[in-house]
């Protein structure tokens, strides 16, 4: 919607196509590493682009998501080794000596129940089985993630009090804080 509104070009996370997602949540254990690698490399694939661009791009899920929050949560069930996870950091800091931090990050934070909600709707056969912990696991890692390591400019959206997809005013209360923070317009009153 934002995309559409701004005419920003909209980049996706890569979840049809990837060739892991199946697989991970069928044995998370197993295909943690591959499934996180995979993310890593479309994402900086996202930031080489973005950095050549002419023009401005929405990216719906960042690198630093991908390691702070999902990559984090895998290390922390125990789902990589400790040799995995350093290989993958070194990685991941040397890409990012290449890239900048995106002028804006906005955090549609959502309580677990809204999320399962959003999973039902979604209809994907393959996460109907994710665990409620694993949920809980990462919007705390979300909510550590954005209060103490993400490196730039942050916009948290409350999600469960909104509904920006059906009622217009709900949408336009999130561009009037967008355009006051990325463009200095409408001041707080």
């Amino acid at each position: 919607m934002l995309a559409k509104y701004y005419g920003w070009e909209p980049r996706y996370e890569s979840v049809d196509e990837n060739p892991y997602l199946e697989d991970y949540y069928r044995d998370i254990h197993r295909w943690s590493f591959n499934l996180e690698v995979y993310f890593l490399k479309e994402r900086f694939r996202d930031l080489l682009a973005i950095a050549g661009a002419d023009h401005d791009i929405i990216q719906d899920r960042t690198i630093y998501e991908g390691v702070y929050v999902f990559m984090a949560n895998n290390k922390a069930m125990g789902n990589l080794s400790e040799r995995d996870y350093e290989t993958y950091m070194e990685l991941f800091e040397q890409m990012m000596s290449m890239v900048r931090v995106p002028d804006l990050m906005i955090y549609l934070r959502a309580s677990v129940p809204h999320l399962v909600g959003n999973i039902q709707k979604r209809g994907r056969e393959y996460e109907q089985t994710i665990q409620l912990e694993y949920l809980q696991n990462l919007n705390r890692r979300y909510d550590d993630f954005i209060q103490n390591n993400y490196p730039g400019r942050v916009m948290t959206i409350e999600k469960d009090q909104l509904d920006f997809l059906n009622n217009p005013k709900d949408f336009a209360s999130i561009v009037d804080r967008i355009d006051r923070t990325l463009f200095g317009l409408f001041p707080e009153r």
